[in-house]
């Protein structure tokens, strides 16, 4: 009995075996996949979901942006906007909530203070945080902002 349960397990090995050995190239069974399919089809759509996930966009504005500020303006930024004042004296737009996030330094600037030239400055939340410049200046700026 054994020995009967033995031959009929490698009679359908085999037969397994035969059926997948035999499929044609490029039928269901065994599916070809190209390399202009891949280029064209395959790789951009990975792209293009990594990027959504990550939140980026093909936009240019995924850097900095230099801007040239006239003395009297405010720049309004948008949470998560980073400014860099580059040329020019400006003040510190703040609210009640607090100011704007100094990480060069590690503190937070209050309403009315020097901004300091060459740091990296954080916009924690939208409440109309900013930088209002006293004299004409270059802010570097990567998010999205409004002047007035």
């Amino acid at each position: 009995m054994k020995k009967k349960n033995i031959i009929l397990l490698c009679v359908a090995l085999i037969a397994a075996v035969a059926v997948t050995g035999f499929a044609t190239p490029g039928s269901q069974d065994d599916p070809v996949v190209s390399l202009s399919y891949l280029t064209e089809h395959v790789i951009p759509e990975i792209k293009a979901y990594v990027d959504e996930a990550l939140g980026k966009s093909n936009a240019a504005s995924a850097g900095f942006e230099v801007v040239t500020v006239p003395a009297g303006t405010r720049v309004i930024a948008s949470a998560s906007t980073e400014l860099i004042l580059r040329q020019g004296k400006a003040t510190v737009i703040a609210t009640q909530k607090g100011g704007l996030a100094d990480v060069t330094a590690g503190y937070d600037l209050a309403n009315d203070s020097n901004a300091p030239s060459n740091h990296l400055l954080i916009v924690p939340v939208d409440d109309g945080r900013g930088l209002a410049m006293q004299t004409d200046g270059i802010v570097m700026i990567k998010g999205t902002y409004k002047t007035e």
